[in-house]
């Protein structure tokens, strides 16, 4: 049982496997905070957790006892106006214009198990894990209005997965804040570790500690974004990847979100997750719910690897479609880099031949197959073949590969519109515009609105039809820009604020209806590369194009900080040509396909120019890449080195399979130096009983050995070939197999 309930005492206490979470319900019908780290035994009472002192620097009491004072109490989920005067987890505007709420409890109920949300991402418990959830209800009697606050105990992989709903049974209300999540926390020795960034260089670890006041990461963009990601981290200041206690956050939403993490005037730390109440509203009228995007909390006491494997351990059983999950990815060639727009048939299939004849195992159209496309200004709602391109039709061209015995993918990106499409002539308020105003176009594109049934229909019929045309076994879908002029024109004046939530529902609707009447067709998200990657994409698309940069050495560091909250095969890692389209670096083959490996592998580049050397290397990498892809996509991930303390040069990661017997470690080193000082790679995750070989070298080394005293890594500098690529030393692959 995870989940225990004194019900004299008022007292929840939720217990993973190693963790422990502690609530109470307060002498104001409020619920207390008490505890949330490792795992202690059940008890009739915390007493000394949950002691407090009087402070004379406030007047603010709320009962008749002066020792209780919200402002110097760890809340579950607080309000405002009741002398807690930190942030807020959530506020309601009442139809009197006041905006005080007195939420006390009611009850509780305990289910085994956990289902999935109606219209949102959520988690889920198919596979019987001995999940159980908490729901604690509390109810306003003088607005009659009932908030359940959710708890799903993931015991397994300690993870505790959180969300509130909100039933309105009075006169009519409005939501202005309504988050998913708050944690209240006793003391304030904390870094924060967020993930941040811009186009093509997205999710760079940024960790600073906490100071007094707010400090926050957040989206206005209707979408995750590239600047920010929703997952977060706070971690004592000695915590690295191998020991020491952080705290994840993560929510299952791909919309406006805030992340804010509040010091106060006593060094206590409030964490907010959930929905940016900055451009949200939500009216519910007497009978109406609503329910916030579900929250995911892990605690670990052993380092950031271990948080972020638990992580990765959960997304795998309880987010990501079960179809895919634990699937293998194909080995794709995409040929946007290729050729971009500027392409036919005749031009395409030396491509897939020569993909084949490399062990390819799937071929990617991107943009530019669809309406008369040949730039980024028009045809994007015009889901039909471009005819000049296809002379057999696009469902030809699918058989030609599918005949080769490779898989086919296309790109669409169906949120958009173009002003030169038929979709606009026919359909031009579909568009998202506000009324008198001048549109943004952003890369020659708009966006539809989504929050229609009718787009979504039209969508889905479209979409649906090319799928059963071309027999299609994936989708890349892309949205290359956010909302301007963000406006709902079948949304009253007074309820506009709910356009961007409404816009979201909508995409995951589309993605619904897809992904249920396909389940063979795997989807890739992407919006610019990664301006949306997070966990409410992945429900339904169980991997991501990780950033638009194909630089292998710009990759490092992305992958590096996408590999804390998010597992590799939930990333898409792709092989470009160099010069480099991005920054015009030049970094051999053996880099580029070293850093792809750890991830969904493939390739982007017109392999029909390759000279034979190269074509023979690529070869053997793909084959190397089906040896151990099992490996790449689903082993533990390690990350080697803790790259904030070494100035961002060195980067080691390292992926083991579950019983030890095989594993594959990388060492990045982006500059080289002048006389360098003796290097060793330290490797984790082997089981130290074990004896091993290293690149089936004949020296034998036992697990114990390898982790704790290192392997050598010797430094090779071919003075006798001037013409060779300096960047050969960027990566060294070991390949760590048990000896017998």
């Amino acid at each position: 049982m995870s989940i225990h309930v004194n019900e004299d005492q008022k007292l929840f206490h939720l217990q993973t496997a190693k963790t422990s979470y502690i609530f109470k319900i307060l002498e104001n019908g409020n619920a207390g905070q008490l505890y949330y780290g490792p795992r202690i035994p059940v008890k009739d009472d915390y007493a000394n957790l949950a002691s407090r002192e009087e402070h004379d620097c406030t007047n603010t009491l709320t009962v008749e006892q002066s020792d209780f004072q919200l402002e110097l109490i760890k809340q579950e989920y607080a309000g405002l106006g009741k002398g807690d005067y930190r942030y807020p987890a959530y506020q309601i505007t009442y139809l009197n214009g006041s905006r005080t709420s007195e939420f006390t409890y009611t009850g509780y109920k305990i289910t085994n198990g956990k289902q999935r949300l109606a219209d949102l991402p959520s988690s889920f418990d198919d596979r019987g894990d001995d999940a159980q959830t908490l729901t604690v209800e509390f109810k306003d009697e003088l607005a009659n209005v009932i908030l359940e606050l959710h708890y799903t105990v993931f015991k397994k992989e300690d993870v505790i997965v959180r969300s509130a709903t909100y039933t309105n049974h009075g006169e009519p209300i409005t939501l202005n804040r309504a988050l998913s999540t708050q944690l209240d926390l006793p003391d304030s020795d904390y870094d924060m570790l967020q993930f941040s960034g811009s186009w093509a260089r997205e999710r760079h670890l940024i960790r600073t500690h906490l100071r007094s006041g707010v400090q926050s990461i957040s989206s206005l963009r209707d979408a995750s974004s590239h600047q920010q990601n929703p997952f977060f981290i706070l971690a004592r200041p000695h915590t690295d990847n191998n020991q020491g206690s952080a705290i994840g956050f993560n929510l299952i939403y791909s919309g406006n979100f805030l992340d804010s993490v509040e010091v106060d005037q006593f060094d206590t730390t409030r964490v907010l997750v959930g929905i940016n109440p900055d451009e949200f509203a939500w009216h519910l009228d007497d009978g109406e719910s609503f329910q916030t995007p579900e929250a995911v909390m892990s605690y670990t006491a052993d380092g950031l690897n271990q948080l972020s494997q638990q992580l990765g351990a959960f997304y795998q059983d309880h987010l990501i479609n079960p179809h895919f999950a634990h699937e293998e990815r194909p080995v794709l060639i995409n040929n946007w880099e290729a050729t971009f727009m500027d392409f036919n048939e005749q031009k395409l299939m030396p491509i897939v031949d020569k993909a084949h004849e490399l062990g390819i195992e799937m071929f990617v159209l991107d943009d530019g197959w669809f309406g008369h496309r040949d730039d980024d200004k028009s045809s994007l709602g015009d889901w039909f073949v471009d005819e000049k391109k296809f002379a057999d039709g696009i469902d030809g061209f699918a058989n030609a590969v599918h005949a080769k015995g490779m898989k086919f993918g296309l790109w669409f990106e169906p949120e958009m519109i173009s002003l030169d499409s038929k979709l606009y002539e026919s359909h031009p308020d579909w568009m998202i515009a506000t009324p008198g105003r001048q549109s943004t176009p952003a890369r020659n594109q708009f966006v539809l609105d989504m929050s229609r049934s009718e787009v979504v229909d039209y969508l889905v019929d479209h979409i649906s039809a090319i799928i059963k045309k071309t027999k299609l076994d994936y989708i890349k879908w892309d949205m290359n820009r956010n909302i301007t002029e963000m406006y709902g024109n079948q949304l009253p004046a007074d309820r506009q604020l709910e356009f961007a939530h409404r816009y979201i529902l909508g995409v995951y609707q589309l993605y619904a209806r897809l992904t249920k009447a396909f389940p063979n067709v795997l989807f890739e998200s992407c919006a610019s590369g990664g301006g949306r990657f997070d966990l409410g994409m992945m429900y339904y698309a169980p991997q991501a194009w990780c950033s638009d940069d194909t630089d292998a050495i710009e990759r490092i560091k992305i992958q590096d900080g996408t590999s804390y909250g998010y597992t590799q095969s939930m990333w898409g890692a792709h092989v470009s040509a160099v010069p480099n389209d991005q920054v015009g670096r030049l970094t051999s083959i053996d880099t580029r396909a070293a850093v792809a490996y750890f991830g969904d592998f493939g390739y982007e580049l017109d392999i029909t120019k390759l000279p034979e050397d190269q074509l023979a290397t690529i070869k053997k990498q793909v084959a190397f890449y089906k040896q151990y892809r099992h490996l790449f996509q689903f082993g533990k991930f390690y990350r080697l080195e803790n790259p904030d303390t070494n100035n961002d040069n060195v980067y080691g990661w390292q992926v083991v399979n579950a019983d030890k017997s095989v594993a594959i470690a990388a060492r990045f080193q982006i500059l080289n130096g002048a006389n360098p000082a003796y290097i060793r790679v330290y490797l984790a995750g082997l089981d130290p009983e074990k004896t091993y070989t290293v690149n089936d070298g004949q020296e034998k080394f036992s697990g114990a050995e390898l982790m704790h005293v290192g392997y050598f890594v010797p430094r090779i500098m071919d003075r006798t070939k001037p013409e060779k690529d300096p960047s050969d030393f960027s990566s060294r692959l070991f390949v760590v197999k048990e000896a017998y």
